[in-house]
């Protein structure tokens, strides 16, 4: 069962070389180029090429593209005054050579489909791409925070970055103010390098500053085998069980209490009710102060999670977003991010939180409610046309980005786990992201297809963009030992959090031996895993954990 299906609740490059334009004598790859050969904007329907001046400025009528050199990376400054203005796509000619191959990243979470490619007209690869061949690797993205959604497209002969400026289904009306919409950043492998290195030394220059957990992190959940069905005894039953097994007193586990605590009101005569109130638990828990004392008096870290963006099931229709495909449903209304007593609600959500005592929270759902799309459904646009926000100054990602801030300012010193949150916008503001789709207690295919492939593919953005939390290991009876094991010892060795969602019947002397050993590789610092076969293999079977080569059978 899937939280989404769970809505009814109880060295440096220099400037000079990076944008000049550089073809290697073993490869037609092209790494970087001075200024891009056309600059489309799309206004509404239509697009309109830009004629360009000095190779800096690019302009129609009075829509304007301008770049300016930042340290080591370019910026792009977009103007358009009085007309709404949809995207803008920067142009290079390029060569790919036959034999290349490239990786691009997911908007949000990954969804098991991340994998080197061979062809590549027509995919879209957001935020970065990594083009890699037999005598180099050439990386192109933009820096963290941007305020444009941004994507890479690449053909046998060209190279294009997209920036989505959109605001929800319409243009950005810009008015007067010019957009940084990104800062465009590149480079290339260096001698000895593989791709694997090269990708993650390039995740650390998109987003220079990230904001780190002070120690791993690791500990428990209770989704994959409460689903839902939690209580506060159960959480407190749970905590104490496997606190038995934590062995490291200067690193502390966290317990996070899942989706299932927050009050509901009831619907239809028969219902359980709907999550609408996050700032309340109901019944079952009655009291949150108490559980996140009992749970640090059991030697964990109370967390929790929320949904930031739920609205009550009475709602005023003037706090709500606009009805769109992916968010009609009725019972599940939300909140328009653009209007100040709503972000003011989720702020207040996460003082309440702090005066809980909990040191944690991961808040979800953030980009489905916004775009009322998951991220394997943005293949044509990032969300559903003709609409737009309350505030339709701001592009979408300017929304995400406010919305982010807001969190994080209200969180203060609580870690923050983004789940269901644009990778490259929360990337510098959260210490953790969920970077992959739910794992589960119940089908192990889910748990291969989801966990191993994200933990292989974004193990490069592990503390280079924030912790990368692979998701849980559902520890059940409806999942074999003989697999879980292997997919606890990749998470505890991987240098990577830790989660694990134990049911208390699954655990047997040998299951507590090996989650005993798993906290304690877990709670230190260890050398981030390498995937050695991700190049030919979508669920890698050879990893280099802890510099020993290891061999999991997946099958």
């Amino acid at each position: 069962m899937q939280r989404r299906h769970f809505i009814k609740l109880s060295t440096t490059t220099a400037a000079a070389a990076l944008f000049s334009r550089i073809t290697h004598a073993t490869s037609t790859l092209t790494t970087a180029v001075n200024a891009p050969d056309e600059v489309w904007a799309q206004s509404g329907e239509e697009w309109f090429k830009l004629e360009g001046t000095n190779g800096n400025v690019f302009t129609h009528k009075d829509i304007s593209l301008r770049l300016k050199n930042s340290g080591d990376a370019k910026g792009v400054f977009v103007s358009s005054p009085t007309q709404q203005l949809n995207a803008v796509r920067l142009k290079w000619k390029h060569n790919l050579s036959p034999n290349s191959k490239f990786l691009g990243d997911h908007w949000e979470r990954s969804y098991g489909d991340l994998q080197w490619k061979t062809k590549p007209d027509g995919v879209k690869n957001p935020w970065y791409v990594i083009i890699h061949d037999d005598k180099q690797t050439a990386c192109f993205g933009v820096k963290t925070g941007c305020k444009s959604i941004c994507w890479w497209g690449l053909t046998n002969d060209s190279l294009e970055l997209t920036l989505d400026t959109h605001s929800g289904g319409n243009g950005v009306l810009l008015g007067s103010r010019e957009l940084h919409a990104a800062d465009v950043i590149t480079t290339n492998g260096r001698p000895g390098e593989n791709a694997f290195y090269t990708t993650r030394r390039f995740c650390g220059m998109m987003c220079p500053n990230p904001r780190l957990p002070k120690q791993p992190v690791y500990g428990i959940n209770d989704w994959y085998f409460a689903y839902g069905n939690n209580s506060f005894d159960l959480i407190k039953k749970t905590t104490a069980m496997m606190a038995e097994l934590v062995t490291d007193t200067h690193n502390r586990p966290f317990s996070v209490v899942d989706a299932g605590w927050a009050q509901y009101s009831p619907l239809l005569p028969g219902d359980g009710g709907w999550n609408d109130d996050f700032s309340k638990p109901n019944d079952k828990f009655k009291d949150m102060h108490l559980l996140g004392n009992e749970i640090k008096n059991l030697g964990m870290r109370p967390g929790l999670w929320m949904r930031p963006l739920c609205a009550k099931h009475d709602e005023k229709a003037s706090l709500l977003a606009p009805k769109i495909p992916g968010r009609d449903d009725p019972k599940n209304p939300v909140l328009d991010p653009t209007i100040p007593e709503n972000i003011e609600r989720i702020k207040h959500n996460f003082e309440v939180y702090k005066q809980w005592g909990y040191d944690m929270v991961k808040h979800d759902f953030s980009t489905y409610d916004i775009t009322g799309r998951w991220g394997f459904d943005m293949k044509d646009s990032i969300t559903a046309p003709n609409w737009n926000f309350n505030d339709r100054s701001k592009t979408t990602a300017e929304i995400i980005n406010d919305l982010y801030g807001a969190i994080r300012q209200a969180a203060g010193s609580m870690y923050i786990i983004g789940c269901n949150t644009m990778s490259h916008l929360s990337a510098g503001v959260f210490e953790l992201c969920r970077i992959g789709d739910d794992t589960s207690g119940k089908e192990w295919e889910r748990t291969r297809k989801m966990g191993v492939n994200t933990l292989a593919f974004r193990l490069t953005q592990h503390d280079k963009f924030y912790a990368v939390d692979g998701d849980c290991v559902g520890l059940t009876t409806h999942i074999s030992w003989d697999r879980n094991k292997q997919w606890l010892q990749l998470l505890a060795e991987s240098g990577a959090p830790l989660f694990i969602s134990a049911q208390p019947e699954a655990l047997g002397t040998e299951q507590r031996a090996a989650i005993k050993q798993a906290f304690a590789q877990a709670a230190k610092v260890q050398p981030v895993g390498e995937p050695l076969d991700w190049e030919t293999n979508i669920q890698p079977d050879k990893w280099r954990l802890n510099n020993k080569i290891v061999d999991f059978n997946w099958a």
